[in-house]
């Protein structure tokens, strides 16, 4: 306990963020530093419930309530007094998917998360018409889809948002989203800083021609940015978050940002030319732009980031979940042999063990699709490995080449980014818990993306830490401060990271085995295709880069 943090809680000078990933939500509390007071968490699970990903709006405040209050105790435990209010508050979450509303409010259809890609002839149609890439994840392509299926309730939608829009519409009343977010449901016009008119209009034209009559510029959330302010609490939203009356009404909220966004703030990659990487259900590259890419390509999102600069975004539907099965998997036969193993052993126990592993893999593929994979073109998935009857089956290659198979999506969409068109990046941050195990997922990054790759603690907390730096800024900032300013001269000065160059023995290893696995790509397809999965069940444990075990933790970003 230090006076400091105790005079900030107990006056009420802190920031609260809360962040709704796909394993964990998690609150984080801030001081006038930035610097974590605590820290409150709550583990769910998507559901895949008529083949469609999907979470219960039940579970969404269960959830933060629940994270809200185990941050109250660990105020006391760590502090020694109760939270009695905070001095901003800022809410992010997943970003993409379909959540759409009746006039009263009602949930129309279960929410629909980024994880589905059920909407490809959507993405297809929109992307040929508007000229730009849509990916099967935007909610436009969403929308676009339940009006190819002809699906009833598009006809009574009267408003379209994510879910960080959805809880912050909860708290506030107020139907806005930080431009990162809104990036992420439709085409952003640079010049304007709002949803592109022209597309607008074309989008409704398509409806129309589906038969459905309608204004997306209506349905759609107002565009706000990082600084601004994005209404109060109300008390409705405050007995919503935190029913024994702690958070009181009146606290300001910043706008409610994806977790792309908080990640990118978490990590101080904001500026030109900085980029960063997250690791955990999904693995994701954002890359900021200093010039217009040349053309367009299915491979890479144009997003922007909070302060609505813009940002080539390679998403990749898998990420560390199959990595974790597979840790898991090993730790049960620990058990099984009476040994007790912490998880964050077993997982630095195999991660270390890649280092010493076949540089290309030594002939071994793995394909950690859980789910669908855009970039290569599935909408399903299906875990598979292989390997030729004359590869050895050693430890240290197995682990080498299921985290070589965690990082080969988003090298394909790096190449096209990097190659193709030629951005050049200064600096990369690699943040989850991929990397938590030092000098080993780092490495292979490296390796994967050609480019110096950096770790530090600076983003411990993820994205929820970063929509608290978020509020913070918006509540104090000065009127001509810039968000970039704003990081580099009051979040993360005198920040120590640490590098790791690609190393040419890794990265020939690494080109070799993408050889393989991109030449071996019809073999996951015959399986998608021949292995049937249930219609109905629980998703299966899987780790954001927040939860799944004590080393797969910590989320970032969605």
């Amino acid at each position: 306990m230090t006076t400091d943090a105790v005079r900030a809680i107990t006056g009420g000078h802190t920031a609260l963020g809360i962040e709704l990933g796909s394993t964990r939500i998690k609150a984080v509390l801030i001081g006038p530093d930035s610097a974590p007071l605590a820290v409150g968490n709550h583990d769910w699970e998507n559901q895949l419930v008529d083949r469609l990903w999907t979470y219960s709006l039940d579970s969404v405040w269960e959830g933060a309530q629940q994270s809200v209050a185990a941050l109250a105790d660990d105020v006391r435990r760590r502090h020694g007094v109760d939270l009695a209010g905070v001095g901003a508050l800022g809410v992010s979450a997943m970003m993409h998917g379909y959540l759409a509303f009746d006039a009263d409010g009602a949930l129309l259809t279960p929410f629909r998360t980024w994880r589905n890609t059920n909407t490809g002839r959507a993405a297809e149609r929109l992307s040929a018409e508007f000229g730009v890439n849509i990916p099967h994840r935007w909610s436009v392509a969403h929308l676009y889809q339940a009006i190819l299926d002809g699906e009833d309730h598009v006809g009574r939608l009267h408003h379209l948002t994510t879910l960080a829009g959805y809880v912050h519409w909860q708290l506030t009343g107020e139907k806005v989203l930080g431009i990162g977010d809104a990036s992420g449901m439709f085409p952003i016009d640079g010049n304007t800083g709002g949803y592109s008119a022209p597309m607008l209009a074309r989008f409704d034209e398509l409806a129309a021609e589906g038969g459905v009559e309608l204004s997306l510029g209506e349905l759609l959330p107002a565009v706000s940015f990082a600084g601004r302010a994005a209404g109060t609490l109300t008390g409705a939203g405050a007995a919503l978050l935190d029913p024994t009356g702690r958070l009181r009404p009146g606290i300001p909220l910043c706008p409610p940002e994806g977790d792309a966004g908080t990640g990118m703030v978490a990590t101080n990659s904001v500026a030109p030319r900085t980029g960063n990487v997250s690791a955990g259900t999904s693995i994701f590259a954002m890359v900021v732009l200093e010039r217009e890419l040349g053309q367009v390509h299915r491979e890479l999102d144009l997003v922007t980031t909070p302060a609505g600069d813009p940002v080539a975004m390679v998403h990749c539907n898998n990420g560390a979940s199959e990595l974790n099965a597979w840790a898991g998997l090993f730790g049960e036969f620990a058990r099984a042999l009476g040994v007790e193993v912490d998880p964050s052993k077993v997982f630095q126990t195999l991660f270390t063990a890649a280092l010493d592993g076949t540089s290309d893999g030594g002939g071994m593929l793995a394909y950690n699709y859980l789910a669908g994979e855009p970039i290569t073109d599935f909408e399903e998935g299906r875990p598979l490995f292989l390997r030729s009857p004359d590869s050895p089956l050693d430890l240290g290659t197995f682990m080498r080449t299921h985290l070589f198979a965690s990082l080969a999506t988003l090298r394909i969409g790096m190449d096209v980014l990097q190659k193709t068109e030629g951005v050049r990046l200064d600096r990369m941050f690699a943040h989850g818990g991929l990397f938590k195990t030092e000098g080993v997922a780092q490495r292979f990054l490296a390796a994967a993306i050609e480019t110096p790759v950096s770790v530090g603690d600076i983003a411990a907390e993820g994205g929820a830490w970063g929509i608290a730096v978020l509020a913070a800024f918006a509540a104090g900032r000065a009127s001509d401060e810039s968000l970039t300013d704003y990081l580099e001269n009051t979040v993360f000065p005198g920040t120590t990271l640490q590098t790791q160059l690609p190393d040419p023995v890794d990265v020939a290893g690494f080109d070799a085995f993408m050889q393989r696995y991109v030449a071996a790509l019809p073999v996951e397809r015959a399986a998608v295709e021949h292995v049937r999965v249930g219609t109905a069940q629980a998703a299966p444990p899987i780790s954001d880069t927040e939860t799944a075990s004590a080393v797969l933790t910590e989320e970032q970003p969605v």
